[in-house]
């Protein structure tokens, strides 16, 4: 379940909840409920606003060796059209051929069941 973070301008207090994306917190009071705290001096009707901030590591770069490692395939398409195999491992081609199947990455040994 995604957390969010929410912020009470009346009391400066922010608080970090867990709730599925369609749920709605709009109060201090439900905020609390779902934090599983009291509500303290604060009127349970005052408005919360959500604090949008970005996954921790979201925007750090990985490079192709990372995605290799982890069994992705990354595909990148050149100028002329063609795409290469830029994560391509063992006997697989670096440039894909539609017309040449086994010019496919090997999609069934780095996915297991």
């Amino acid at each position: 379940m995604p957390r969010y973070d929410y912020t009470c301008d009346a009391n400066g207090e922010t608080i970090e909840v867990r709730h599925s994306i369609s749920e709605k917190v709009l109060t201090w009071g439900d905020l609390c409920l779902r934090a599983d705290r009291e509500t303290g001096t604060t009127d349970g009707m005052t408005p919360v606003r959500k604090i949008i901030t970005s996954p921790p590591m979201a925007n750090t770069p990985k490079g192709d060796s990372w995605l290799k490692n982890q069994g992705f395939t990354k595909l990148v398409k050149r100028s002329d059209g063609t795409y290469e195999n830029v994560t391509r491992t063992g006997t697989e081609k670096r440039f894909l051929d539609p017309k040449d199947p086994s010019s496919q990455p090997h999609l069934n040994k780095k996915i297991s069941d």
